[in-house]
């Protein structure tokens, strides 16, 4: 089970604090000072831009744009979404598809704890659900490997609203929607409540991903 750094009872952090608090963890756990830690957070409303982003995707809303190092598009943070980063060594041979794997059977089992039926979507990364107009992405996810150690990791759309997606196609997928919690099963959830899920569920699923000590 890794330990867990739970900052929902302060405001919104900002993406770059967000990125230095990693930074800062990601060399407490690769010096072996900190075992295995997952970050759990709200961002203040920011769009980032991955590696694999184009000049001509970004939007042009007025809202904050901050290239990362993660993989994948571009996506937003805000407010009602659930940040997880998830820092964690990685057993030998490194298999980063099959972290990517476990990050979205977790979600998939946290979104059935409140009786969301999600899924997977071959070759496209996230967690996803059937909506009315066809499949809708309600969990982004994007992720880094340094010394064989995660970063960044999954954006769960628990509350937060959908209008910033109107300005740009989010992580380069212009043939499917974007949905929360909230709008797909017609009811009010709190980031505070899926993030004691998440907590509950991350250290039982997948345990082949996560290297003995």
């Amino acid at each position: 089970m890794p330990e867990f750094i739970n900052l929902l009872d302060q405001p919104p952090m900002g993406y770059t604090d967000g990125l230095e608090l990693q930074q800062s963890i990601h060399s407490e756990v690769a010096s072996g000072v900190r075992d295995d830690t997952v970050i759990l957070l709200e961002h203040s409303p920011v769009y980032t831009a991955g590696k694999r982003s184009e000049d001509h995707e970004l939007p042009t809303a007025g809202t904050e744009v901050i290239r990362t190092n993660r993989g994948g598009k571009i996506t937003w943070h805000g407010p009602g979404q659930l940040i997880g980063y998830p820092i964690m060594n990685l057993p030998r041979p490194i298999d980063v598809v099959g972290y990517v794997r476990w990050l979205e059977n977790v979600l998939i089992s946290v979104l059935a704890e409140f009786e969301i039926r999600a899924k997977t979507v071959e070759g496209r990364s996230g967690v996803w659900v059937d909506g009315d107009n066809g499949e809708e992405k309600i969990a982004a996810i994007g992720i880094r490997v340094s010394e064989k150690i995660t970063m960044h990791g999954f954006a769960l759309n628990v509350n937060n609203s959908l209008e910033p997606y109107e300005s740009f196609i989010p992580c380069g997928i212009d043939d499917a929607g974007v949905t929360t919690m909230a709008k797909f099963a017609n009811k009010q959830f709190t980031v505070a409540q899926v993030a004691q899920s998440v907590m509950g569920l991350m250290g039982k699923i997948g345990d082949n991903v996560q290297p003995a000590r």
